[in-house]
């Protein structure tokens, strides 16, 4: 990126984006971190399974806005790209995945820009997950900004199968043999079937729970 810039003014814009996004990015995987804190502290329950985070990296950007028709600038790399900054939720069930949704929406200082909702409009070839681009305020010294910020929020198997797509996809450039591609849509039917047996078995647990701690507390009574 830096062999493209002209000038060390157009440098130093680009370093402090890069600041910036990298600032926002730590913000709001703090702000994922806290939300599972306090699910686990006020009802005993993480929805959140792991988190992860990525900054996009120049070679990256340059072959987006390429790709996209976009001069390279760091103008249109900020109006242009909702991606360079990306936090990826992985939850356990997809009623959790709305719920982090929900949550992150609702927070005062976070602007939902639009959403992807990927889960009940998978793309053609399988592929589930929730999107959400945020604006973060970041506030320094001086003055306050606003970056943007991708949140990806799936479940354990849906992110299990985007990671197999994302591989198959840079193998083969974009252009995998048919029958693979029909495989991966097969699993991808597999991966939504099994999350609703999960989501089925965990709701059967928690009643059996349930029940039990009532006939507890009923036997302790008499």
């Amino acid at each position: 990126m830096k062999n493209i810039l002209k000038s060390q003014e157009e440098v130093d814009r680009w370093e402090e984006a890069m600041f910036l996004y990298d600032s926002a990015l730590k913000k709001m995987t703090l702000k994922a971190k806290i939300m599972n804190d306090e699910f686990v502290h006020r009802y005993r329950y993480n929805p959140i399974e792991h988190i992860k985070s990525r900054l996009k990296t120049a070679d990256s950007i340059v072959r987006k806005l390429q790709q996209d028709g976009y001069e390279v600038t760091i103008d249109n790399m900020n109006a242009k790209l909702s991606d360079i900054a990306g936090v990826r939720i992985i939850c356990s069930f997809t009623s959790d995945i709305y719920q982090i949704a929900d949550t992150i929406g609702r927070q005062e200082d976070i602007t939902v820009l639009y959403v992807k909702d990927y889960i009940k409009n998978p793309k053609p070839n399988g592929y589930k997950s929730y999107h959400m681009v945020v604006s973060v305020p970041i506030f320094l010294s001086n003055c306050r900004r606003d970056m943007k910020v991708e949140v990806q929020i799936r479940s354990v198997a849906m992110d299990f199968w985007a990671s197999l797509e994302h591989k198959i996809a840079y193998k083969f450039e974009g252009d995998a043999p048919e029958g693979l591609l029909k495989d991966l849509k097969t699993c991808a039917d597999m991966v939504d079937m099994l999350d609703n047996k999960m989501y089925s078995l965990n709701e059967a647990l928690l009643a059996t729970v349930s029940s039990y701690k009532r006939a507890g507390y009923a036997g302790h009574a008499g």
